[in-house]
């Protein structure tokens, strides 16, 4: 009777949280936005009229036309392929970062919440290590180690990306210890890891979806950063940041092949905030009106 009751109540949070995000117009435009791009992500090679990385030098730098829609960059390839094909490298770099990020933020949150004492001393200390240190010059020195790449991006923004996760569910799990529910697992003898995993993760869920999303941007715009700089995907892989750099000799004459990967990162960026923010709103009981 109690774990219907419970599960009854587990149901209408979700569901009063949906309907009040139902209600926020331009976080819902900002859903589909982002739908939209995953979509695009995912289908790449079916929506991109040319291969991205194929040259032709006899179309360079051509202008928007009905042959190439965004035009051609310097080497004849066609930008909006490029678009395309950047917008998955973006996407990707963005949620499997954050994946990583998730899960170590989350582990180091719950055991330095739950279980305290030294543990939650030293984990702390190395939160604010991370927190101290300068986000983006600390990835540059990563991949300057460990050399461009798509799997080493992954690796070094998620590495990096944990520490303000670990803070919040720190925060979340210091509360939720307390409460009735969770002695009485511990009367009834359930273990450290069962609490964890089946009381105190639901309840912190959705700290982590708010997380996620409001953590995918950061993770682009890092990712277009350090392609701009050279430590980014190798060449000649589609991306944002790196076409932006490529572009720079060009940005009188040729202005689009700038503009145009740069107003993709622009929309993308404020579709996942505002899109953060919405749910943030809807997920928060302390918010809602």
């Amino acid at each position: 009777m109690f774990k219907k009751k419970k599960d009854q109540t587990y149901q209408s949070y979700w569901s009063i949280s949906w309907n009040i995000f139902k209600k926020n117009k331009v976080a819902m435009v900002c859903l589909f936005i982002v739908i939209l791009l995953c979509l695009i992500a995912l289908f790449a090679p079916l929506i991109a009229p040319y291969d991205p990385n194929k040259q032709v030098l006899t179309d360079r730098l051509m202008k928007p036309c009905g042959q190439h829609l965004f035009g051609t960059d310097d080497l004849g390839r066609d930008i909006f392929s490029r678009i395309i094909y950047g917008c998955r490298v973006s996407l990707s770099v963005g949620i499997i970062s954050q994946i990583i990020a998730t899960v170590i933020g989350y582990t180091m949150g719950v055991c330095a919440g739950y279980y305290g004492g030294k543990v939650d001393s030293v984990i702390s200390f190395i939160i604010q290590v991370f927190s101290s240190f300068p986000f983006l010059l600390f990835a540059m020195a990563i991949m300057f180690v460990l050399g461009p790449g798509l799997i080493n991006l992954y690796l070094a923004l998620g590495l990096l990306g944990w520490a303000s996760t670990a803070r919040l569910i720190r925060g979340d799990v210091m509360r939720l210890k307390k409460m009735e529910y969770i002695d009485a697992c511990k009367v009834s003898g359930g273990n450290s890891f069962r609490i964890i995993m089946k009381h105190l993760l639901p309840n912190c869920l959705s700290t982590l979806i708010v997380t996620v999303t409001l953590g995918i941007p950061n993770a682009i715009m890092s990712e277009a950063s350090l392609s701009f700089l050279g430590l980014g995907v190798k060449a000649p892989m589609a991306s944002w940041g790196s076409m932006i750099s490529f572009s720079q000799p060009y940005i009188r004459s040729a202005t689009y092949y700038s503009v145009i990967p740069g107003l993709a990162i622009i929309i993308t960026v404020l579709a996942f905030n505002m899109l953060g923010d919405g749910l943030r709103d809807a997920l928060d009981p302390k918010l809602r009106s």
